[in-house]
């Protein structure tokens, strides 16, 4: 959770964090598109770590990263020092989530692991809801440097409850295994992707480019819309109340809470049949929603800000089935190379997004926020059309081959020419 608020920590307070730096919005977008890179290019360092030394040094280390961090972020002098900050959250970040997987696979049954996983998910998504009225009401209550300063503060008490509480595996294990009490099937848990040989092989399988297209054409527009650039479209643009934005953006959060684990079930139900029922329509529902807000005269009505909270949660819930693609596909050595595949197209795609809504509001003069305006963010949130049309067409395309792969569908038979 701590981790997700530092995440999220300028989701709601991106106004607050332009008027300081007197950043245009192209800069602005460059907090978040560092703080991503970081995170993603971390993945295979970190997974390299866990293997070594386990999950508790790796998350103390995390958490003294982010409290740097925003430490860093509270007394910054200016633009360049501030996006050091989010790279220093971005490495700290990539550290937690990998580590907490490894404890959910080295404390708990293996046929718990799928659960843990999820309810680590839905904690961790409360996060959001923290970093959006209670940090901007606390920075507009105090000053910046108390804000960021109270976070990396947190920061600093939770790695040393890390160090004190955690440990890497049970007493009476002396290695970090994972055990499936049913079988009594005993693995050790590996966390690193395999690189060069273990990457190509998983990457030549339709199912991991399947699962990579997912990731990234489902969640990009919703991470666009809560890392940065919600709350300054529906309260500079838009004209709602910084109450009114708040609240549509914690709908957005709260639904995709609500959503996992429906669609969790639904993808169980139904695994062939994922990326028709459950990926393509999640993605759909998106463009439509956001097509409709884009030529609406005028100001949007409120509701239909909540219709796009919605359609924008329905993102994430849709992404997590891109690694179950992965998981069905790719044999037990090459999961973790195939699941990092995945992750990667997710924050790709979501970082090419937040760059190009920001330089769109550029160009057209409105990068600040005294020059906001609604019109020039309707045209650059049509940035986001191409990045859905690029990925809707490869997941059709995989999902072919991938159906033809295992045997499910039969090859075209190439045309005959007389």
């Amino acid at each position: 959770m701590l981790a997700v608020v530092n995440r999220s920590s300028l989701s709601a307070v991106g106004v607050d964090a332009a008027d300081r730096f007197n950043a245009d919005a192209a800069t602005l977008s460059m907090f978040a598109v560092v703080q991503l890179a970081v995170y993603g290019g971390m993945q295979i360092p970190v997974g390299l770590l866990l293997d070594r030394y386990g999950a508790r040094p790796i998350m103390t280390v995390g958490m003294l990263l982010m409290a740097v961090g925003q430490l860093t972020m509270a007394v910054s002098p200016s633009v360049g020092v501030a996006i050091l900050a989010r790279a220093l959250l971005g490495a700290g970040d990539a550290a937690i989530f990998p580590a907490v997987l490894r404890l959910v696979a080295t404390w708990f049954p293996a046929q718990r692991g799928p659960v843990m996983s999820q309810m680590t998910g839905l904690v961790g998504q409360a996060g959001q809801l923290l970093s959006l009225a209670p940090l901007a009401a606390l920075l507009h209550a105090t000053t910046w440097s108390i804000t960021f300063g109270s976070i990396a503060g947190l920061c600093v008490l939770f790695a040393i409850l890390v160090a004190v509480v955690i440990r890497n595996h049970p007493p009476e294990r002396d290695a970090d295994v994972t055990v499936n009490t049913d079988t009594g099937v005993i693995r050790v848990v590996q966390s690193s992707m395999d690189t060069g040989v273990g990457i190509r092989a998983a990457w030549a399988h339709p199912g991991t480019r399947l699962a990579f297209w997912s990731h990234f054409t489902a969640p990009f527009a919703g991470t666009a819309f809560i890392l940065l650039w919600g709350v300054p479209f529906l309260t500079a643009g838009e004209g709602l109340s910084r109450a009114d934005a708040t609240a549509v953006t914690s709908v957005y959060v709260a639904i995709g809470m609500l959503l996992g684990p429906v669609m969790g079930a639904l993808s169980q139900r139904i695994p062939n049949r994922r990326s028709r029922v459950l990926v393509l329509p999640a993605v759909a529902t998106q463009v439509i929603a956001w097509t409709v807000v884009i030529l609406w005269p005028g100001p949007a009505p409120v509701w239909l800000m909540y219709v796009l909270a919605f359609a924008l949660a329905m993102g994430g819930p849709a992404s997590m089935i891109a690694f179950d693609h992965a998981r069905t596909h790719n044999p037990a050595h090459r999961l973790s190379t195939a699941t990092g595949i995945t992750n990667v197209g997710g924050f790709l795609a979501a970082l090419i997004a937040i760059f190009l809504i920001g330089l769109a509001l550029d160009l057209q003069g409105a990068g600040t926020p005294a020059t906001y305006r609604l019109d020039a963010f309707r045209l650059a949130f049509l940035t986001q059309f191409p990045l859905w049309i690029v990925g809707w067409v490869f997941i059709v395309i995989e999902r072919r081959k991938t159906r033809v792969h295992v045997g499910m569908d039969q090859p075209r038979k190439p045309r005959r020419t007389h």
